[in-house]
């Protein structure tokens, strides 16, 4: 038993989304790419926390909350179709799993900037609990990028 997981939950493991990656990896203008590439595959949550991503940085926090919350649900709803049940782990070592846990950091990012009340800690505890590493995972790519 994995020493994060004491209830002994089956850790999530979310199917790849091998047109989204293509798709990201060819991004001629990346604002208008994005939106398109979310349009094309508006349920995954890796597209939208890559627009809430290039709005956050544009400096559109209110655009880039709207995305990542967008990112946010169809990431809950990807978990539970894969048998999630509101707890247990969500490896951050599984790359298909990083579009969700990316798009719960941007909410949580863009909910503290607009000072959103209580939804920062709650989407705090829900990382720390899908995997405490991501948070940390995800500051470190942020940190790359800018």
């Amino acid at each position: 038993m994995d020493a994060n997981n004491l209830l002994g939950v089956p850790a999530t493991l979310l199917p790849a989304e091998p047109e989204v990656l293509d798709d990201l990896a060819n991004l001629p203008d990346e604002e208008r790419a994005l939106e398109a590439i979310a349009s094309k595959h508006p349920t995954s949550s890796l597209a939208w926390a890559e627009l809430a991503d290039c709005a956050y940085r544009n400096g559109e926090i209110v655009e880039a909350y709207a995305f990542a919350r967008v990112g946010y649900h169809r990431g809950l709803d990807a978990l539970r179709k894969n048998g999630w049940r509101g707890q247990g782990p969500v490896p951050w070592s599984h790359e298909p799993n990083r579009g969700v846990l990316r798009a719960f950091w941007q909410l949580r990012r863009a909910a503290e900037e607009i000072g959103e009340t209580g939804e920062p800690e709650r989407l705090t505890a829900l990382l720390a609990d899908a995997d405490p590493s991501a948070a940390g995972e995800i500051e470190r790519e942020v940190a790359r990028q800018n």
